[in-house]
């Protein structure tokens, strides 16, 4: 009985635990999925062409005034743009900075170099003699020689016989002037002075040793000779070195080399003289390139009567090396991913609760020290990846998306053209159609060979594409042509600032390509409109360009080949897109 007893009490105690811990884990279930339910209500919206832009309720984005989508977590459709947790970008030690114009020259090279002895500043001391050497006046390497300076005692059977002769000429020199005259050329060719042949001829007497003097003052680099050595006529006793005159001597990677130039200004310090900075004007270029180190040198003099410099002390230098003072965006060198013939950066959206980075492609320019002169891609303002760059581009290669080896999500989706023609209010078109009219006023310049003309007429297209309203279209058409407008508007940018006409006709046939795929796509009203193709354009690979005639009159080459071309398409109000890229590719069939 009393067993019984013990286990109803157990029994009662266990139902009461397990009412205990799973009725308020019921609770807490009720609790926790009423609170997921009321998280999963709480939606973000984005604009699809503008995904920086996140709103907490439906709205127009404040860029382009498209309407805001829902935002899905952690399904962003766009390939560009790579997120990550904040716990992933501190792991990644990911770091930004954000980058805006600057003076180029600003932007110092850091340079390594040495100092090096003036190669225009040494000479040899050499006996014009032979004979062996008595005595020697200078002892050792590095002791300091003045110009003048008696150098060595030699005792020479040469010029012993040589006085001797010269005495006995000395004897008939009335009779026979010339055999003296030989006699003392004897004597001054191997550097016998005039008072010294004087002080010969009045003593009589036979100089047994003569002294060498120093031609040239310095420090001794080499002794090459003992007392008691031999020596040949021209032979080297000492090299002197002028080290009031040095070489600073830089190398300079094959890729910094470009806006270098001599007469550029280099201030430099060495570890050895602290707190002090020394200039100088560059004065030579080494013209080959160090097949080992791919490192030209370049070279300054400084003055040096101080003695305070010394060859072979290690140099710190900095260089202003580009000739112009004009603003350009830079960004640093760690920042740009290089595959080769793409360089690839990733730019961190601001102020987003969840960090996003976009690829971008940019075109480097000049290399000035630790940066990058960007001519295209980037914009002032942007905050690009300095730090971990690499670790968001292998991340998003993973999750799929855009990266230097995936670049291919892009190039796909560009193959063809989407076609937009039926879905595209007739407003819209009315407004592209404006655009295409100032498009042929500059087509018409270029046939024309006019600079001026298409310059002018360029400006017209960039004020009738500020007047296309985008809101016009939607969705996908609406990301596309904002792609296509920006296109639009760098190239025509680039016919109004160029002053030469091959110049403008490049940024025209870029221009043809992107007005004739935008309007492919979208379609047109009541016009009809020839895509014309001449194979001998773009340096003989080809170009498009859009003409409202069927006549040939080629802008790329004006009256120089002015028929040059053949219609290769046709676009009226019944045209549809049938998926084709503009591809610069030959043609059979043209005219001249």
């Amino acid at each position: 009985m009393k067993k019984y007893i013990i286990y109803i009490g157990l029994l009662v105690t266990g139902l009461t635990l397990g009412w205990l811990i799973f009725g308020n884990s019921s609770k807490d279930s009720t609790t926790s999925e009423k609170n997921s339910s009321e998280s999963k209500t709480e939606e973000i919206w984005t604009c699809s062409m503008h995904p920086q832009i996140r709103q907490p309720e439906a709205g127009d984005c404040p860029i382009c005034g498209m309407d805001l989508i829902p935002l899905e977590a952690n399904n962003n459709s766009n390939p560009l743009v790579f997120e990550m947790t904040d716990d992933a970008v501190k792991i990644a030690n990911i770091q930004t900075t954000v980058i805006g114009s600057g003076s180029v020259d600003a932007k110092g090279l850091k340079l390594s170099g040495k100092i090096k002895a003036d190669e225009t500043n040494s000479a040899s001391i050499v006996s014009h003699i032979s004979g062996r050497i008595e005595k020697l006046f200078i002892s050792y390497t590095g002791e300091k020689v003045s110009k003048g300076q008696k150098i060595a005692s030699i005792y020479s059977p040469k010029l012993i016989t040589a006085q001797k002769e010269l005495l006995e000429a000395n004897k008939v020199k009335d009779a026979n002037p010339k055999l003296y005259e030989a006699t003392v050329n004897k004597l001054k060719f191997w550097k016998i002075t005039e008072e010294q042949i004087e002080s010969i001829i009045t003593s009589k007497e036979v100089i047994e040793s003569f002294n060498i003097y120093a031609g040239f003052s310095g420090v001794v680099l080499n002794k090459k000779v003992s007392v008691g050595d031999y020596l040949n006529e021209g032979e080297v006793l000492f090299d002197i070195q002028n080290l009031n005159q040095l070489w600073a001597i830089f190398d300079v990677y094959e890729t910094d080399l470009k806006g270098i130039k001599t007469g550029n200004k280099i201030s430099f310090n060495t570890p050895a003289i602290p707190n002090k900075t020394f200039t100088s004007s560059i004065v030579f270029i080494d013209p080959v390139i160090n097949p080992t180190t791919r490192t030209a040198t370049i070279r300054t003099t400084i003055n040096n009567q101080n003695q305070l410099l010394k060859p072979e002390m290690f140099l710190e230098g900095t260089i202003n090396n580009t000739s112009s003072n004009n603003t350009a965006i830079l960004v640093p060198k760690s920042a740009v991913l290089w595959t080769g013939e793409r360089s690839v950066v990733y730019v961190k959206f601001p102020d987003l609760p969840i960090p996003s980075f976009e690829f971008r492609e940019v075109t480097l320019g000049e290399s000035n020290g630790t940066s990058y002169t960007i001519l295209d891609g980037l914009n002032n303002g942007d905050e690009v990846v300095t730090n971990g760059a690499f670790v968001i581009d292998a991340s998003a290669q993973l999750n799929n998306q855009s990266s230097m080896m995936n670049r291919n999500l892009l190039s796909n989706q560009s193959e063809s053209l989407p076609d937009y023609t039926t879905s595209t209010p007739i407003e819209f078109k009315k407004q592209l159609g404006l655009v295409l009219e100032n498009y042929l006023s500059i087509k018409n310049a270029l046939v024309n060979s006019n600079v001026k003309e298409s310059s002018k007429n360029s400006k017209s297209l960039i004020e009738s594409l500020d007047k296309v309203d985008m809101k016009l279209v939607q969705g996908e058409s609406h990301i596309f042509w904002m792609a296509q407008m920006k296109a639009i508007t760098e190239n025509t940018k680039g016919i109004i600032e160029a002053t030469n006409i091959s110049v403008q006709r490049d940024f025209f046939n870029s221009l043809s390509n992107t007005v004739i795929s935008t309007t492919k796509s979208f379609g047109v009203e009541q016009n009809t409109f020839y895509v014309q193709f001449c194979p001998m354009a773009g340096n003989d690979k080809g170009a498009y360009w859009l003409s409202k005639e069927a006549e040939i009159k080629n802008p790329y080459f004006g009256d120089e080949m002015l028929t040059c071309g053949s219609i290769k398409e046709t676009i009226d109000e019944n045209f549809k897109n049938k998926g084709t890229k503009i591809k610069n590719s030959p043609m059979s069939g043209h005219n001249h």
